[in-house]
């Protein structure tokens, strides 16, 4: 199948923009190569609102989202999941509003550290952000007009949810599925076994348009994460053949794999291969001379 990126999107940076009745996205001016042109904020509701990732630290978006949320009342604060593009604002803007945090939970990572590692993407993470109430897997939390349920998609952080606009087909859905590219799953913070599986959960829903943490809607969200599944799998493939044709470190099977990849992506690259390893290692189709690590030396089983 395949899987075709939606680079067409216009981030009115500032400025909210309607995307759905009821629905405002405020994206901030972050643009990065990992968060394309911004962290996308989501204001849901009419009169008492409900506030969708409120960004990173950045004194001209909190603004933003106060112009945007326009006095109105603010109910919740909801959290897809810790890394510092999206939940940091959240402790300012509770503060501006009174709402509470809501969340899967604070940030953790997918396994313990092994000896001698360290976080890869540390500095990605908002250790300090602790929600105000945990939300369960499929627990819902009712606001005026609105009612946000939780379905939790571990894979590219542990804690990472989509919230489901229940009675729309509409799910906000964090950084776990985005029309401009694939989501990156580096360990320790995520699991290639825990994406999958999630993928396969959100498939399985039948959502008819997902909102995303970076770029614009995923218009028909099956077809496109049936797509990911498959350029998945592909990637699979490929690190395997390499490892057959005689490549035996991650490094060697970046260069080869992800050559037409920008170099400044190369290091995200490489934590995706370990991710695949990782769950190749565990299902006994690839063998490591030693810990599954990103200096490791693998070969086929």
């Amino acid at each position: 199948m395949t899987l075709t990126f939606d680079m067409n999107f216009v981030p009115s940076h500032g400025v909210a923009v309607e995307v759905a009745p009821g629905i405002a996205r405020v994206t901030c001016a972050n643009a990065s190569p990992f968060t394309f042109h911004g962290t996308n904020s989501y204001i849901v509701g009419t009169d008492t609102l409900a506030v969708i990732d409120p960004g990173p630290e950045d004194d001209a978006h909190l603004a933003a989202l106060i112009a945007a949320i326009d006095g109105r009342p603010v109910s919740y604060i909801f959290v897809t999941h810790t890394h510092r593009d999206h939940s940091p604002l959240a402790e300012r803007l509770k503060a501006a509003t009174g709402a509470p945090t809501v969340a899967e939970g604070p940030h953790r990572d997918a396994r313990p550290l092994r000896i001698g590692e360290a976080p890869a993407l540390d500095a990605a993470n908002d250790t300090a952000f602790m929600p105000d109430i945990r939300l369960a897997d499929g627990e819902a939390i009712d606001g005026d007009g609105w009612r946000l349920s939780a379905v939790h998609t571990p894979g590219h952080a542990a804690n990472h949810a989509v919230f489901a606009l229940d009675g729309t087909g509409v799910a906000f859905s964090g950084d776990h599925v985005m029309a401009w590219s694939t989501s990156i799953v580096a360990p320790p913070g995520g699991a290639m076994s825990d994406y999958m599986a999630s993928l396969d959960k959100l498939i399985e829903r039948g959502d008819r348009r997902l909102l995303p943490g970076h770029g614009g809607p995923v218009e028909d969200p099956a077809a496109f994460m049936r797509g990911l599944r498959t350029h998945r799998k592909m990637r699979e493939r490929a690190i395997v053949e390499r490892l057959r044709a005689g490549d035996r470190t991650i490094a060697e099977i970046v260069r080869a794999i992800y050559r037409d990849t920008d170099p400044r992506l190369h290091a995200a690259a490489g934590l995706s291969v370990l991710a695949h390893l990782e769950d190749l290692v565990a299902r006994a189709v690839v063998a490591a001379d030693g810990e599954v690590a990103i200096d490791g030396v693998y070969r086929p089983s």
